[in-house]
């Protein structure tokens, strides 16, 4: 299929990308039915949680990613704008004034667009280590602010409200949780089309080019500073519907959504996503859900795993998850896959070994620490066992350290394939480039 411009008196033919309407809507199509797949116990409200995080962390990696602009207080945004949304939603159940459920989020929008007008003209005029420690600084003044203004932030108890109010529409209350999660869904759709647009504007190249070289952007006569202040206001009108957003969905906020601790999580999500591909930010979404919120229904020790998962993706992949994605599907696409993957499954097999005795050392020691008082047995892998005797723990210590050596073993000889092989495809992408 073609497309037809007419620029003056000459016709041009360019062709319609294909290949991206079929991502956006493969990407539709599983916001679509992600509920009919997932639909029992609480798999909605964590879908919905997912959503609501997902924008949250695109549109701060609007700063870290695409603008380079570390930032410990992005919290602010979201969370002011989800008290802007709640106290709309009150009004609007009290009759005081007109504002649909579904137009809440915009509300959230507006109120992080207005805050990043107000903080980004104060944070944005310095870059670096000093833009991070003042978004610091307003994290912690706007926290201040929540115990010192009850009124508005409700105190420790936060603000509450009902979503369900108004006529309903076509039977939509939003009181079930599906219709919750299908409006977070289509916001999420269209927050995601948004900020995927921004970066193909003019102002998403600059704040590229600001990332990699900000004096040679001012050389060539850009304002860097307003690069990265624009940049801001629009990464908080996202932050805030999702603020928003989560508003609906929990029908409460508190002060714990302006804090440095809900900053920390965003730019840990974020990181563990990959802040150098657009879609990083979803899988360190979907990722981070999982560690906060389904891991601690399993384990007391979920935060020490987010930790520990978390410096190993620093230390072995900086690019986060979405760069070993995309490095196995080059790979692949190349078709020398089958080169890596003997190689490959060995060093996973190891890795799994280490990381059963790992989890069995440390379920063991929380369980012999914090729980002994209500017996050493517990259950583990679906087995009874008892942390007070030793063989349980020299299972656990065996199985570390087979999968360690063997791990250390088979990463040699993976390193070595998977070096080749990217030396081998680098090559022929410059022959193809001359």
């Amino acid at each position: 299929m073609n497309t037809m411009t007419m620029t003056g008196s000459t016709l041009r033919y360019k062709p319609i990308n294909l290949g991206r309407w079929i991502i956006w809507g493969l990407y539709a199509a599983i916001l679509i039915v992600a509920p009919l797949i997932f639909n029992k116990g609480a798999s909605l409200s964590i879908l919905s949680q997912i959503g609501t995080v997902a924008i949250f962390a695109l549109s701060y990696n609007m700063l870290l990613g695409q603008g380079g602009m570390l930032s410990f207080g992005h919290a602010v945004y979201s969370g002011l704008g989800a008290f802007f949304a709640i106290h709309a939603m009150n009004l609007a159940s009290a009759g005081s004034m007109w504002m649909p459920v579904t137009l809440i989020p915009l509300v959230g929008g507006v109120a992080g667009m207005f805050f990043g007008m107000l903080f980004g003209y104060v944070t944005t005029k310095k870059s670096g280590t000093t833009f991070a420690m003042i978004t610091l600084g307003i994290v912690e003044l706007v926290f201040a602010c929540s115990l010192m203004f009850p009124e508005f932030f409700g105190g420790e108890g936060g603000i509450s409200t009902n979503r369900v109010y108004g006529e309903p529409f076509m039977g939509i209350t939003f009181g079930p949780q599906v219709q919750v999660y299908y409006l977070i869904a289509f916001w999420l759709f269209i927050s995601t089309v948004g900020m995927y647009a921004f970066a193909h504007t003019p102002l998403g190249r600059i704040i590229n080019a600001v990332r990699d070289n900000p004096e040679r952007v001012e050389f060539i006569g850009y304002d860097t500073q307003w690069a990265r202040y624009l940049t801001l206001i629009l990464s908080g009108f996202f932050a805030g519907i999702s603020g928003g957003l989560g508003a609906i969905n929990f029908e409460i906020v508190t002060a714990e959504n302006v804090s440095a601790v809900r900053s920390g999580a965003v730019l840990l999500f974020t990181f563990i996503g990959g802040v150098g591909f657009f879609f990083g930010p979803m899988i360190g979404s979907i990722i981070g859900v999982f560690l906060t919120v389904m891991l601690s229904d399993f384990t007391k020790a979920w935060q020490l795993y987010l930790g520990v998962f978390f410096i190993m993706i620093v230390m072995y992949a900086p690019g986060g998850i979405a760069s070993i994605i995309m490095l196995n599907l080059r790979v692949a696409k190349y078709g020398k896959f089958a080169r890596v993957w003997p190689a490959m499954w060995k060093v996973c097999l190891a890795a799994l070994i280490a990381l059963v005795g790992t989890i069995m050392c440390i379920e063991m020691l929380y369980h012999l620490t914090l729980e002994s008082a209500n017996g050493t047995e517990m259950k583990l892998f679906g087995t009874m066992v008892d942390t007070a005797r030793p063989t349980a723990w020299a299972i656990a210590l065996g199985l570390l350290a087979v999968g360690g050596w063997l791990f250390r073993m088979t990463q040699r000889g993976f390193s070595k394939v998977w070096g080749e092989v990217n030396t081998e495809i680098e090559e022929l992408i410059r022959k193809a480039a001359a």
